[in-house]
């Protein structure tokens, strides 16, 4: 893939494009490969974070995924991980390509969109709201309650 039609023909993009869409040559290939992927998809996945009074909010770009295709999920009792796949249409493509249709630039992302966060010890995670609308995916996460501050105990002094 040509990254300079975008802008980024520095060295340093050059590079990271290159260590993103290179296959590990060694060590467990399926793990580095999941890894890789992983990375990849967290990479390429915006994602806002907003903190309001009473709960935090996260906003997630997740373009052309229907909500039964994004898993909202806790790992870890303290870890949100959001995730998606967007898979071209193979159908689609069969049809375009015996129509004589073929693609002259394919720029739209498709594959594993994928983002995790550690939720603070104050996030209710048995209270978790998440949204899909227009793309964009709004996951609502309520704060517990501040613990009440502990009242001085009485102890009754007695006499011996």
């Amino acid at each position: 893939m040509d990254i300079s039609f975008m802008g980024f023909d520095s060295p340093l993009f050059r590079d990271l494009h290159h260590i993103l869409n290179d296959e590990p040559t060694t060590g467990n290939k399926s793990t580095t490969n999941a890894y890789v992927r992983d990375a990849r998809a967290m990479a390429a996945t915006p994602a806002d974070v907003k903190e309001y009074p009473n709960s935090y909010v996260f906003i997630i770009d997740m373009p052309g995924l229907k909500s039964g295709e994004i898993k909202v999920q806790v790992e870890d009792n303290n870890v949100l991980v959001i995730s998606g796949e967007r898979k071209r249409e193979e159908e689609e493509e069969e049809e375009k390509e015996k129509e004589g249709v073929k693609y002259v630039r394919m720029e739209r992302r498709n594959g594993k969109f994928m983002r995790k966060f550690v939720l603070p010890e104050n996030a209710n995670t048995d209270k978790i709201n998440a949204v899909s609308q227009d793309g964009v995916l709004t996951v609502t996460v309520e704060k517990l309650p501040p613990p009440e501050p502990k009242k001085p105990k009485t102890i009754q002094v007695q006499v011996a």
